[in-house]
C-alpha cells in the first residue's frame, strides 16, 4: 500500500513536470525556429535556386510546359514554404550578370529587390557577381551608394564564401561559412565558387581577390564547424554538376571533387552550368536545377536531435510550371515598377531578320550569329581581322522582328569593341589558346583570317597554315590592327595572348556595334 501510494505520487508529480513543460512557451531569436520538440526528429527544408541572372521576366519551354519568370518562380517558393515552418531559402550563385534590361539597366538592383522579397535566407557569389568588380558585388551585398540609382539597401540574405580570398589580408572576402539554429539544431552553411572565376572575369572586376581550390576550403571551414560541434553541413557551391533525371550518370568538376570533400558535408546546391541534377555521389546529395528561375530545388532532411547530424536527405527538382499556379503579385508589382522605370525604348522594334540567326557552334565550333557579331566589330572599328568569343552569346536570334531588348538578351554582358595592334606570332598564339589541356576547347570566332590546324599535334603547335584576307601569310613580327571586346583584349577566358596587344582605341558597346550591323544588313521599313 505504502509502495503504491509513492508511485502513485511520483506518477503525479512527473505528469505535473510534463504538463509545465508543454505549456511553456519556447523562446526563439532571428535565427531560430519552432517546431515541436517532443519528437526526436525534426524534418527542414531547404528550397534552392541557382543562376537566376537577373531574368525577372524570362519564360522558357520545360519538356513541353512554359515556366519561369520571378512571379511564378515567387509563388512556387512561396507555396512550399508553407509546406514546412522549419525552411530556408538558398542560393547558389549567379543570381545576377548577364541580366536583361530590366535588371543591368539597374545594376541589377532589381533582382537583388526581389531575392530579399521572398526573404532568401542565405546565398554565394558566383563568378558573374563579379563581373562588374569587388566593390560593386560588395554594394549589392551590404548597400552603398551608386552615381547612377543612388543609395540601396544591399541584400538581408547572408552572402558566405571561403575561397574568395582578399589579396591583402589572405584571408576569406566573406565569411565562409554562416550557421543557422533550427529547433536547438545547428546547421552550418558554407559557400565556395568555382576556381574558373579566376578565367571569366577580367582580372581589373577581380584585382583585389583571387579564387582557391574549391575542396581545400571547404574541408578548412567543415573543420571549423566540427570543432563547433556541428554535425549537419551543407555547401552551397557555384561549381558545375549534372546528372540523368534517375541520379545516375553524375559528371562535371563538382562530381569529381565529392570523394575528396569531407564526409561531415551531407548536401551540396550545385550552379555555374546551367543543367539538372539530383543525385548521390560519395554519400553527398548534390542537387541543380537548371537556371533563369525555370525550376527549383527541394531538399528534404530529418536531423536526429541527439545525434544533431542529417540522418536522411532527399530532393527534388520542381519545374515552375505556369500550369495550376497563379502568379504571386507582390513580384508582379516589383516588375511593373522597373517596367515603368524603363519605358519602352527597349520595346521598340528595331528591325526584321529574314531567317533564324543561330549560336549554334558546327564543327569547327563557329556559329552564324558569331561570325556576324565579329564583321559588326570589324567594321566599328574599320580593321581587316577580328575576333569573338563564344561565351559573349547567350540566345540565337529568332527570325522576325527584334526589339533591342531581345539584342541585349543576346549579349548581356555590357562589353566594348576595342582595337588592339598584335603581331603576327601574337595572334598565332591567341589562336593556339583555343585548344586546352584538361578542359574542353574554346574555339573563336574569326573575320579576315583563314587557318589550318592539325587536331593530332601537341597543344600550342597546331596552327600549320595562317593567312589573312587576302590570302598572305601572316608575318611573325608585323603588326596588324585587329577588333576584340575589352573583355578578350584583358585576357578573358584565358585568352592571354590578347594581353599582350597594345590598345588603339576603345569604341561601342558590342551590342550597339551589332545593332547598326543588322540594321545596315538587312534595312527595315515600317
Amino acid at each position: 500500500m505504502i509502495k503504491f501510494q509513492i508511485m502513485s505520487s511520483l506518477f503525479i508529480l512527473v505528469l505535473t513536470i510534463f504538463c509545465a513543460y508543454e505549456l511553456t512557451p519556447f523562446s526563439s531569436n532571428h535565427s531560430t525556429m519552432s517546431h515541436s520538440t517532443s519528437n526526436r526528429y525534426i524534418q527542414v527544408q531547404l528550397l534552392g535556386v541557382n543562376d537566376f541572372h537577373g531574368q525577372l521576366t524570362t519564360y522558357q519551354s520545360v519538356s513541353g510546359t512554359k515556366a519561369g519568370g520571378a512571379e511564378y518562380l515567387a509563388a512556387y517558393l512561396k507555396k512550399y514554404k508553407q509546406k514546412n515552418p522549419n525552411t530556408l531559402l538558398v542560393h547558389a550563385g549567379d543570381m545576377v550578370g548577364g541580366s536583361p534590361p530590366i535588371s543591368s539597366q539597374f545594376y541589377d538592383e532589381p533582382t537583388i529587390e526581389f531575392l530579399n522579397l521572398l526573404h532568401f535566407d542565405i546565398g554565394t557569389p558566383g563568378n558573374h557577381e563579379l563581373d562588374r568588380g569587388v566593390k560593386e558585388m560588395k554594394r549589392l551585398i551590404y548597400g552603398g551608394f551608386h552615381e547612377k540609382t543612388g543609395y540601396f539597401q544591399g541584400a538581408n540574405a547572408s552572402y558566405i564564401s571561403a575561397n574568395i580570398i582578399d589579396n591583402k589580408t589572405g584571408t576569406p572576402f566573406l565569411h565562409p561559412y554562416v550557421i543557422k539554429q533550427i529547433d536547438g539544431i545547428n546547421i552550418g552553411f558554407i559557400g565556395v565558387v568555382t576556381t574558373e572565376t579566376n578565367l571569366y572575369v577580367i582580372p581589373e572586376n577581380r584585382k583585389e581577390v583571387v579564387i582557391t581550390d574549391e575542396v581545400t576550403a571547404i574541408n578548412r571551414t567543415v573543420k571549423l564547424l566540427k570543432e563547433q560541434g556541428i554535425k549537419a553541413i551543407v555547401v552551397l557551391a557555384h561549381v558545375s554538376a549534372k546528372s540523368d533525371r534517375t541520379g545516375a550518370n553524375p559528371q562535371d568538376a563538382l562530381m569529381e571533387m565529392a570523394s575528396k570533400i569531407d564526409d561531415e558535408v551531407d548536401v551540396i546546391f550545385a550552379g555555374h552550368s546551367h543543367d539538372y541534377a539530383n543525385t548521390i555521389v560519395d554519400g553527398k546529395l548534390i542537387v541543380q536545377s537548371y537556371s533563369y528561375g525555370k525550376a527549383f530545388s527541394q531538399v528534404n532532411l530529418k536531423i536526429d536531435r541527439n545525434s544533431k547530424d542529417i540522418v536522411k536527405k532527399e530532393a527534388m527538382i520542381i519545374v515552375t510550371s505556369h500550369e495550376n499556379i497563379k502568379p504571386d503579385q507582390e513580384t508582379l508589382s516589383l516588375i511593373n515598377k522597373y517596367k515603368e522605370k524603363i519605358g519602352n525604348r527597349f520595346n521598340n522594334i528595331q528591325g526584321e531578320i529574314p531567317e533564324d540567326i543561330t549560336r549554334k557552334q558546327d564543327i569547327n565550333g563557329e556559329s552564324p550569329l558569331a561570325k556576324m557579331i565579329a564583321e559588326s566589330e570589324r567594321k566599328a572599328m574599320g580593321v581587316d581581322i577580328a575576333f569573338v568569343h563564344q561565351g559573349e552569346m547567350r540566345e540565337s536570334l529568332k527570325k522576325g522582328r527584334y526589339t533591342l531588348e531581345q539584342l541585349y538578351r543576346t549579349m548581356p554582358f555590357g562589353h566594348r569593341v576595342c582595337k588592339v595592334t598584335l603581331t603576327g606570332s601574337q595572334i598565332k598564339l591567341a589562336l593556339e589558346q583555343q585548344w586546352r589541356k584538361d578542359q574542353e576547347n574554346d574555339m573563336l570566332q574569326t573575320v579576315g583570317l583563314s587557318y589550318r590546324w592539325d587536331p593530332n599535334s601537341p597543344i600550342g603547335s597546331r596552327i600549320t597554315v595562317l593567312k589573312d584576307r587576302k590570302g598572305q601569310f601572316l608575318q611573325p613580327n608585323k603588326e596588324y590592327e585587329v577588333a576584340v571586346s575589352n573583355y578578350l583584349a584583358s585576357g578573358g577566358d584565358e585568352f592571354t595572348a590578347f594581353e599582350q596587344g597594345k590598345l588603339v582605341e576603345s569604341g561601342p558597346q558590342v551590342v550597339t556595334a551589332f545593332l547598326h550591323y543588322l540594321k545596315q544588313k538587312y534595312p527595315y521599313h515600317k
